[in-house]
């Protein structure tokens, strides 16, 4: 070992015979840590003249303990527990970590592959992006790189080749239409981005129609409502322009809990009343959507499991101990009160 040099806490965990991750608990007081293996670590970091300064790290482009996150779509809600889940296991496993937001239309592979060159990091996580990516997308990069809640499902990308963590959109969105029909709904509207996307909205919208198809109801092209933006807005205008347009349905499956919320205040200021005259449901369980009156019904997506996951895998394949993974998690359901059994049969309009 090169004494004069400058230690790493690589150097201090090798000195000490644990892991990296294992030092940086030490370090950071965590309580699993045995006192005995504190004070080890300690005085190794002492002993090595080891200092460790993480705001030093993270803005040290150059470093090669350095991860990247890049956000697409830095206003989305959903967003904020999974960043800091992700930050949170990177420092733990040794790593700093820098960040890009881009728009929420932005090319994240671009931005990516731009942002390793610059700070020659061993590897990205993608926070949001398109689901049809290719081997050159992936040739473009230079660096392992993680998809982070979404996955690759319309490219021709190899599995080998990139590591995903997400929910099945396809099931989940089957399970919550499910829930609506088992409560005798039968008119169930859609409220999406776009049917065919090749995003999360068509894959939710895929989900949707089987469940309805396994069910026996007949599938209603006049219940999709497709709002064509992510805003808020155009969710409130389309749900406002079907109640008053006399479209009949019962409930509605919002693809993401921000629609919900929109919809559920365009049903209020017609003067309907949520769940007696329309259920309504989402996917994500953003902290926005406990606090509706009532509150939302919603299928919540385990944030910080997926942030974490995503960290340690790409922390796993940058250091050679795995190939690259996918790992697909499961929505645990908020029963909230935005969902009621159907009142009456609605025949279709």
């Amino acid at each position: 070992m090169d004494w004069g040099a400058k230690m790493t806490i690589k150097d201090v965990a090798k000195y000490c015979g644990v892991s990296v991750s294992t030092v940086s608990r030490a370090l950071n007081g965590h309580p699993d840590v045995s006192e005995d293996m504190r004070a080890k670590v300690i005085d190794a970091a002492r002993l090595l003249h080891y200092v460790p300064n993480r705001s030093a790290r993270d803005l040290a482009s150059n470093q090669s303990d350095t991860l990247g996150l890049v956000v697409r779509g830095s206003t989305n809600p959903f967003f904020d527990p999974v960043m800091h889940a992700i930050e949170s296991e990177c420092n733990e496993l040794g790593y700093g970590i820098v960040h890009r937001y881009i728009a929420s239309d932005g090319d994240e592979i671009a931005a990516a592959a731009e942002f390793v060159q610059a700070k020659r990091l061993k590897g990205v996580i993608l926070l949001g992006g398109r689901f049809d990516y290719s081997e050159e997308d992936a040739k473009s990069i230079g660096a392992p790189f993680v998809c982070c809640s979404y996955s690759n499902h319309f490219g021709d990308l190899p599995k080998e080749e990139y590591s995903s963590v997400s929910i099945n959109d396809i099931a989940e969105a089957y399970k919550a239409t499910k829930a609506l029909i088992d409560l005798g709904h039968r008119r169930i509207a859609i409220l999406l981005f776009s049917t065919d996307d090749k995003s999360i909205s068509q894959l939710r919208f895929d989900g949707y129609c089987q469940a309805l198809k396994d069910a026996g109801i007949e599938f209603d092209r006049n219940l999709v409502f497709e709002t064509g933006t992510l805003s808020m807005s155009s969710a409130y205008e389309k749900v406002r322009g079907a109640i008053d347009s006399g479209i009949q349905f019962s409930a509605i499956f919002s693809i993401a809990d921000t629609m919900a919320v929109a919809a559920m205040k365009a049903i209020f200021d017609t003067g309907a009343k949520v769940p007696d005259d329309y259920s309504v449901i989402g996917i994500d369980g953003i902290e926005m959507s406990l606090y509706t009156i009532p509150t939302l019904a919603t299928l919540c997506q385990p944030q910080e499991s997926m942030g974490r996951e995503a960290a340690r895998i790409l922390v796993d394949v940058v250091e050679g101990k795995t190939k690259n993974q996918h790992v697909r998690l499961k929505t645990t359901q908020r029963p909230g009160g935005s969902m009621g059994p159907a009142k009456k049969v609605i025949l279709a309009s």
